[in-house]
């Protein structure tokens, strides 16, 4: 079974890699955390000027590569050009380890492709990505070993019945959290697990009743992003699954 999807794994989930470590959403990062033992990656994916599915978190290039604009004005062929190592430095600047040494954005096929057995969490951006991750993921044959998130509930349509499987949305997650805390019966998911923060707003979101809510329908709990061990313990005591955490060298999995 995808461990994304076991009630019963504890899977450690690099998340966009290991971005503690090395450049985020990069084949670099991705190396990196599977040289580690993850379980799983986490990564996002934002569609090009042109239609192809890239791996990239932010609407624009400016914050981790040498190069600004929106991705979604530029081509595959320009962002190829992009250094994706330029601005990654573990420590607050005084050091680019990754600089010129040929760190691109890559799309999601060459991860899919890279990394042929690792099962991904992958979070679309925005609407207009489903139908090209949608496509990339059956090309690849990697439907399986991937759950599709996105805080949009529409973005996750094409994706509700197997042989995909999806997390749940931003509404959906609100929905069973409100539910948690009035011991009300939630609605029956269209979802297989759910990918939550620690925090929002200011409110601890997986606490005991919302995750047994979820493992009571049958859905795992990831926790993001996580990035010390003893955080770590705490979600998994409290009966979450997965660790989502830019540091994959301090979080491992519990002895069972």
């Amino acid at each position: 079974m995808n461990p994304l999807l076991d009630l019963e794994a504890r899977p450690v989930i690099g998340h966009r890699g290991a971005a503690g470590l090395a450049p985020e959403n990069t084949i670099a990062g991705f190396e990196l955390a599977a040289g580690l033992g993850v379980d799983a990656f986490e990564l996002d994916v934002r569609l090009t000027a042109d239609g192809a599915p890239v791996v990239l978190h932010d609407e624009t290039i400016d914050r981790t590569t040498d190069r600004i604009g929106p991705v979604g004005a530029i081509t595959l062929a320009d962002l190829r050009s992009a250094d994706a190592g330029a601005r990654f430095t573990p420590d607050g600047g005084r050091t680019f380890p990754f600089r010129g040494r040929d760190v691109r954005v890559p799309t999601l096929g060459e991860v899919l492709w890279a990394f042929p057995a690792m099962p991904i969490l992958v979070e679309l951006k925005h609407v207009s990505a489903q139908d090209a991750v949608r496509r990339v993921l059956e090309q690849e044959g990697a439907v399986e070993r991937c759950v599709v998130a996105a805080a949009d509930p529409a973005a996750l349509e094409p994706f509700r019945e197997p042989p995909f499987a999806c997390a749940a949305s931003g509404p959906e997650i609100a929905a069973l959290y409100r539910a948690s805390l009035l011991r009300r019966r939630a609605p029956a998911p269209r979802y297989r697990c759910l990918s939550v923060p620690e925090r929002w707003r200011g409110l601890p979101v997986p606490t005991r009743g919302f995750i047994a809510a979820a493992r009571r329908m049958g859905c795992p709990v990831h926790v993001w992003t996580v990035d010390g061990p003893d955080r770590a313990r705490r979600h998994w005591a409290r009966g979450a699954c997965g660790i989502v955490t830019n540091r994959p060298d301090t979080v491992h999995e519990p002895a069972k």
